[in-house]
């Protein structure tokens, strides 16, 4: 045990080493509608993530702002369990054939004034899975969008960046 930690002592940090490729990444889509929906919710924003078919590597980088590094809640960003409680929509991934439904049921659910956020390239353009039998499109073609936010799959920092935007505005 003394070994284990002895060698974790020597080590530098090693989490959170992203390549410089991110400097090349097309800007977050943040309409003047988004920041003016968004007002409400300056002290604190209740999100609810949707999967609608995804790899899930963008639900990883959701989890990963809620652990020790990230804090989301330290900004007054909380996760609900039920779209009835939440203020935004995180949606993740191509919309598919059997989540199509299951979307727009959650779309309806949500109260307005409501945000929705498409997260990752493939819920922006259907990504890899463009071309797949069993997708619909985009999250665009079947509810209103006010956030896009680019990557495969965007970093928590750039995720983070962007509630901070929009709690700014």
């Amino acid at each position: 045990m003394f070994k284990m930690i002895k060698k974790s002592l020597k080590t530098a940090t090693v989490t959170g080493q992203y390549t410089s490729d991110s400097d090349n990444a097309p800007p977050v889509q943040c309409t003047a509608e988004a920041k003016r929906k968004a007002k409400p919710f300056r002290k604190s924003l209740t999100i609810r993530e949707v999967d609608t078919g995804s790899c899930n590597a963008c639900e990883m980088e959701m989890n990963a702002l809620t652990n020790a590094v990230y804090d989301i809640e330290r900004f007054g960003v909380h996760i609900a369990a039920s779209p009835r409680h939440a203020d935004a929509l995180v949606v993740t991934g191509p919309v598919t054939v059997n989540m199509e439904s299951a979307l727009k049921d959650v779309f309806k659910t949500t109260p307005d004034p409501k945000l929705v956020i498409a997260l990752g390239d493939c819920a922006i353009n259907c990504g890899v899975f463009r071309d797949s039998y069993s997708v619909t499109g985009p999250v665009d073609r079947h509810v209103q969008v006010d956030i896009r936010i680019p990557g495969c799959p965007p970093k928590p920092t750039d995720i983070l960046n962007v509630l901070a935007e929009l709690r700014r505005s």
